[in-house]
């Protein structure tokens, strides 16, 4: 499911709630709409700017895997770089490399510009 419009995001908010009012009980089928919707509204938020712009490369190299829907091996794997290092990475433990930023560029469409200036 993709939420494009603000309308079609109050619309999913408003069948979250509804699902939320009749309960999770032994319906496995409830569950995973509100998953389903859950992750749809969540995607559409972050691709609509509702949350603040990262002032950090490692924020944002997150915020662009969650809007990928990405887990953090597979991020490493596109990125081709050890788990263990882009870990390091997000923490702020470690620096990105040139070659790194070429990727995230790149991969991410993160801009050279936000690179230079918070690596």
């Amino acid at each position: 499911m993709t939420i494009s419009t603000p309308q079609e995001c109050t619309a999913a908010l408003e069948q979250l709630d509804r699902l939320i009012a009749l309960g999770f009980e032994g319906v496995a089928e409830r569950e995973q709409e509100f998953d389903r919707l859950a992750q749809a509204i969540e995607a559409y938020q972050l691709r609509a700017g509702y949350f603040p712009k990262p002032t950090t490369l490692p924020a944002m190299i997150e915020l662009k895997r969650q809007q990928r829907q990405l887990k953090q091996k597979e991020l490493a794997q596109l990125l081709e770089v050890p788990a263990g290092r882009l870990s390091q990475i997000l923490s702020g433990k470690r620096r990105v490399t040139m070659d790194l930023a070429r990727k995230l560029y790149e991969r991410l469409d993160i801009s050279p510009e936000f690179i230079l200036k918070t690596a």
